[in-house]
């Protein structure tokens, strides 16, 4: 784990799908109905490392439909940039992308663009769910490689989708959701634990919250098992509007401040 988890903080959601029976090309290898999002939706984040207003981030969906491997996707776009004095001696310009499909609610295609400093890198990951593998192309390099995945498996940018279609109201305090994902050529497992509701304040309001915590690997970045907490609206969009992480190097926290596009009203304390 190195310094580019500073800005996919807000994709802290890897979810966990049951397995699915086989299916014929082009079919959907399972069904997430969900009303939570659609297209044409953005929400805009601040990232606070201490006192500093260090960086921004937008998360969005485009107006229009995709389609990869004739299959209808979400194309869904995670920007993120250092801002200030941060930018001085951390200057960082990333895009994540990913094709989710609409029906199964797993990428399709992904794509990463990252430039940091002197640190660059294009790649593109094609899903194959039907029989459980990927295809790396690291742009950078001009290289291919192909690895196996657990059973519907998801990338960085899908998992923040699919966190929105679980059901909160039916989970009760200490409830842990098991979350395999795909990501830098690994395959991981993270377990996130549901800690209840409560009213956050964020710059675009104080919101009626559902609260949960990603439990962290040893790693150099996060400081502790529980160093990460995730609040999602207590509403049926249940978009992320508040993260707090404390990092060995300080406390970082990544607040939205405006959205639009939104399928349902957000859930403000009046």
């Amino acid at each position: 784990m190195n310094r580019r988890w500073l800005f996919i903080t807000p994709l802290i959601g890897f979810l966990l799908a049951a397995a699915t029976p086989q299916l014929g090309p082009g079919d959907a290898v399972r069904n997430i109905p969900q009303n939570s999002f659609g297209r044409g939706e953005v929400l805009s984040y601040k990232v606070h490392y201490g006192f500093l207003n260090g960086g921004e981030a937008t998360v969005e969906t485009s107006r229009g439909l995709e389609r990869v491997n004739d299959r209808p996707c979400y194309k869904a776009t995670v920007s993120g940039k250092t801002i200030g004095s941060v930018d001085l001696f951390m200057r960082v310009r990333d895009q994540w992308r990913s094709y989710i499909d609409t029906t199964s609610i797993l990428p399709i295609r992904t794509q990463r663009d990252i430039a940091e400093n002197n640190y660059r890198k294009k790649e593109t990951v094609d899903f194959d769910h039907q029989h459980d593998h990927v295809d790396v192309h690291d742009h950078t390099k001009n290289t291919r490689s192909n690895y196996r995945i657990v059973n519907n498996s998801l990338d960085m940018v899908s998992g923040f989708y699919y966190l929105r279609t679980l059901n909160f109201e039916r989970m009760k305090v200490g409830d842990v959701i098991k979350m395999p994902g795909f990501f830098d050529g690994e395959n991981f497992m993270l377990e996130v634990v549901y800690k209840g509701r409560q009213v956050v304040e964020t710059k675009a309001g104080d919101i009626r919250t559902f609260k949960l915590v990603p439990k962290m690997p040893a790693n150099k970045i996060f400081k502790g098992e529980n160093a990460i907490t995730v609040y999602l609206s207590d509403d049926l969009n249940k978009i992320p509007v508040l993260f707090q992480a404390e990092m060995f190097v300080g406390s970082v926290k990544v607040d939205m401040f405006k959205y639009q596009g939104l399928r349902s009203r957000l859930n403000i304390v009046k």
